[in-house]
């Protein structure tokens, strides 16, 4: 009898103890999974966010709102992740999410170019209400290309130009086709276009029209208008100085650009007092260094008589074709000689790491200029001991979801570099870049990416507005003000939201 209950524990009894074993076992490895999850939580760039109870209620409703989305597309077989913004954008359109989330307060707008923050539709009618106004309707050649508008004295038209009214009165389907001219789409993911050439072209085709100060005016106006309509209280616009001019009094000083949008800002101010402007002053990195020395000296200038309109200075352009960040390094230098001969700081706000490929080195130059906010940043994350500093110098990486695809540097949305910065504690901001080239305004489509693609939730969607604000231009008081008044639009977005959504 001994015999057989020794036999039992033998067989029955071992594999009993054994199965607790595991079970202690198990109990230790969900302690450890559930650590690791948390301090990765905390490397996170929303860390410091503590949500209030109607804001985690919001969060589920918001997630709800998400899945709900995921599931009717893949009932409808739509390829969410495998197409581009252009063929979801009507999608997005009619998706309750979106209607949330342009009812969000969204700080500042940190990154977006002149010449493309204004509705293209609105551009072509408000441009034909001009008698002086012309369309090349020629094959391009060295000077002019299809489709390119501007402003002439009667008498004066050079060859190839006509009319835009009269273009468009004879021929009426040629604004469809104008409009597919100034705005760039992409329209599959697996197409291949060089998207920097037609970029190009896009800004090209209204260059000769923004200048013209009358048309100028009208709008930035139209642009600001589109911003508050969505949310936005405060733009830093990456600003392409030009000389503006009218057919009474021939050109403007440089600065005339500022008082005029500094008028412009006193009308918006009518009806949405708290909207802020500033500019960062930008030229080009197809420049040599000897011309960028002169555009710095400009660009001082111009802060020196309006401090709190000029932010800033960038260099723009195709990083692939440009110059480097660092072939400009003696210009960099010359940054303390030209504060302390004009008296004012010039932070840099350089566009930097548009790129997938790790030899683009350009993001090694911010960690060692006084370089506030990166534009782009994609390739950071193959540079760890870069980004490592630019999280440990608190630079902000100015995010721009919907351009990033649309040029081509991102496919699927889900495989964005800014989920990595993210997760990594590197703080970033949501903008548009050029939003009117894209065939959209204002910035609820690249928030509605970010929320959608990235997976994001209320903590990250309000970390990201509040870093619009926290890390803009704005003096202290000012961003005091700023952040206390978007504090309050913030709380009565929650409420009003939880209110709609139950």
């Amino acid at each position: 009898m001994m015999k057989k209950y020794f036999t039992y524990i033998l067989l029955l009894g071992f594999p009993l103890f054994g199965s607790q074993s595991r079970v202690a076992g198990q109990s230790g490895y969900q302690q450890s999974w559930k650590l690791l999850e948390h301090e990765n939580e905390l490397l996170a760039f929303d860390a410091d966010i503590q949500l209030s109870e109607s804001e985690k209620i919001l969060d589920q409703k918001l997630f709800q709102l998400r899945k709900q989305l995921l599931t009717d597309t893949e009932k409808q077989k739509i390829s969410l992740f495998n197409s581009s913004f252009n063929e979801i954008k009507p999608l997005i359109e009619s998706s309750k999410l979106f209607s949330v989330i342009q009812e969000m307060p969204k700080g500042g707008l940190l990154h977006t170019h002149s010449g493309g923050v204004t509705d293209i539709k609105w551009l072509i009618t408000a441009a034909r209400k001009y008698k002086e106004c012309y369309v090349y309707d020629h094959e391009d050649h060295d000077q002019f290309i299809f489709g390119q508008l501007a402003f002439f004295e009667k008498g004066k038209v050079p060859e190839g130009f006509v009319s835009l009214d009269q273009k468009l009165v004879s021929n009426p389907d040629f604004e469809k086709k104008l409009q597919e001219l100034l705005t760039l789409k992409r329209d599959r993911l697996c197409n291949y276009t060089d998207y920097w050439i037609e970029f190009e072209k896009r800004f090209k085709r209204i260059s000769l029209l923004l200048p013209y100060r009358p048309f100028f005016k009208e709008y930035y106006l139209k642009g600001f208008q589109d911003l508050v309509k969505d949310k936005v209280q405060h733009v830093e616009i990456r600003f392409i100085f030009d000389e503006l001019y009218d057919f009474q009094h021939g050109k403007y000083p440089l600065k005339t650009s500022i008082t005029d949008l500094q008028d412009v800002l006193k009308e918006v101010h009518k009806t949405d007092p708290r909207f802020s402007l500033q500019l960062i002053y930008s030229s080009f990195k197809f420049f040599d260094p000897q011309n960028i020395d002169k555009q710095l000296d400009i660009a001082f200038k111009l802060k020196k008589e309006f401090p709190d309109m000029i932010s800033g200075f960038d260099l723009v352009a195709d990083e692939a074709a440009g110059n480097s960040i660092y072939s400009f390094r003696e210009s960099w230098t010359k940054l303390d000689g030209l504060a302390k001969k004009y008296g004012v700081e010039m932070p840099l706000f350089l566009h930097a790491g548009e790129s997938n490929s790790v030899f683009n080195k350009n993001v090694l130059d911010l960690a060692l200029l006084n370089n506030q906010r990166i534009g782009h940043g994609l390739n950071v994350i193959y540079f760890p001991k870069t980004m490592e500093l630019i999280k440990k110098q608190d630079k902000l990486v100015e995010v721009s979801p919907v351009s990033n695809q649309i040029l081509g540097y991102v496919s699927d949305m889900r495989n964005h570099p800014a989920r990595v910065l993210l997760s990594n504690g590197v703080q970033c901001s949501i903008n548009s870049d050029d939003p009117s080239v894209y065939g959209y305004e204002g910035l609820s489509y690249d928030f509605w990416v970010a929320f959608v693609y990235w997976e994001l939730d209320v903590k990250a969607l309000k970390k990201l507005v509040f870093n619009s604000v926290n890390y803009s231009s704005l003096n202290e008081n000012k961003k005091r003000e700023a952040v206390a008044y978007l504090n309050r639009q913030w709380d009565d977005f929650i409420r009003k939201t939880n209110r709609e959504l139950n």
